[in-house]
């Protein structure tokens, strides 16, 4: 996805067919852009949409283009710093204040090894929420200092302790920090960003990925509840447990062991075919059970019991409507167990005599 100029048309795919995880951004090298786009899941969709219009300008921006240059030449010589964007604010309260959320989230309300995590992480709040304006605000060709942002976060925070509603002292937070940024911090990307090699992005995208995976996954573990049949909540973490304690998991653990074990002594290939085996591809096992016979039972012993079970769960002999209907799924599964046994005893049959003879020869 990188080295050499950028295609508008490959980028149109690649936002056609990933551009709601900002496959289309990575591929332009708009990192941040793009990590941000699949936090949001195509910001929510509308970002997705917006960038049909914006796709052809991101690709002039990546590849130099000489007239992009000098337009942006100009709108620099015009703006001593980058003039107000509705779009790029409300993309930054928005991100800021979803960050903060979900730190917030992910905050175990409960002890956990015997420390109340409240009262220490809640400082990451507004951490997380200068963070996020600061992160929006670097996107493209603006850039911003983070300290600004960062100290007014901080001091915003402390609204919480006169306002004791969640939505507005984050809202104030996160609005405060916006314009802060975009007042004083926010400013022009005069010198293009450093290209990187592409594991290096790989690996950047995948630890912040993986950052943000974990406080989604810390929210659902630690604070998150499940309904059971009774209507009654039980913490996720509680059930997790339960589970892996359970007489279902504790045996399905010790069969795959005994599996592993299986396989160490006499390789993976008899294991798969005691699996195959197991499954009864050709529904032979079920049908010796339907018939009532066994896998030493001869051909004839085996028709006999068809005859049999036939003129027993023979519809006819059923009167009443809904009986019938039984009787005559019943009388077809007899009739589908025989042939199949049938065509498994002929095509033995018929391998055996093709082996004797080869011997013979």
């Amino acid at each position: 996805m990188e080295g050499g100029k950028k295609s508008v048309v490959w980028a149109y795919v690649y936002w056609l067919f990933g551009g709601i995880f900002g496959v289309h951004l990575f591929y332009l090298e708009r990192d941040i852009h793009a990590f941000l786009t699949w936090s949001t899941l195509g910001g929510y969709g509308l970002g997705w949409l917006a960038d049909v219009t914006k796709i052809p300008r991101y690709v002039r921006d990546y590849n130099d283009d000489p007239k992009f240059l000098a337009e942006l030449a100009e709108k620099m010589r015009k703006n001593a710093k980058p003039p107000f964007s509705s779009s790029r604010f409300i993309s930054a309260i928005t991100v800021s204040y979803l960050w903060g959320q979900l730190v917030k989230l992910a905050i175990p309300e409960e002890e956990v090894a015997g420390i109340n995590w409240m009262p220490i992480c809640h400082w990451l709040i507004p951490f997380a929420i200068g963070l996020g304006v600061w992160v929006v605000g670097n996107i493209g060709r603006e850039q911003g200092s983070l300290w600004p942002t960062m100290a007014t976060a901080y001091l915003t925070y402390l609204s919480r302790w006169y306002i004791f509603d969640d939505s507005i002292w984050m809202t104030i937070m996160t609005v405060s920090c916006g314009l802060v940024f975009d007042t004083f911090s926010k400013q022009w990307r005069r010198t293009p960003r450093k290209r990187r090699s592409f594991i290096r992005r790989v690996s950047v995208i995948a630890v912040c990925g993986l950052i943000y995976s974990s406080l989604w996954v810390s929210y659902f573990y630690f604070n998150g509840k499940i309904t059971d049949t009774n209507g009654d909540e039980i913490p996720v973490h509680e059930a997790i447990h339960h589970f892996f304690t359970s007489p279902w998991w504790t045996d399905l653990y010790q069969s795959l062991l005994d599996t592993y074990n299986y396989a160490q002594h006499h390789g993976w290939w008899e294991v798969w075919k005691q699996i195959v085996e197991l499954s009864d591809p050709q529904g032979e096992k079920n049908a010796y059970k339907i018939l009532g016979v066994g896998p030493t039972s001869s051909q004839s012993e085996i028709t006999a019991s068809w005859r049999k079970l036939s003129r027993e769960f023979h519809p006819d002999k059923v009167k009443d409507p809904e009986q019938q209907r039984e009787a005559q799924e019943k009388f077809m599964e007899i009739q589908q167990a025989y042939e199949i046994l049938s065509n498994i005893k002929h095509r033995r049959k018929r391998k055996n005599k093709k082996s004797v003879k080869e011997e013979d020869q």
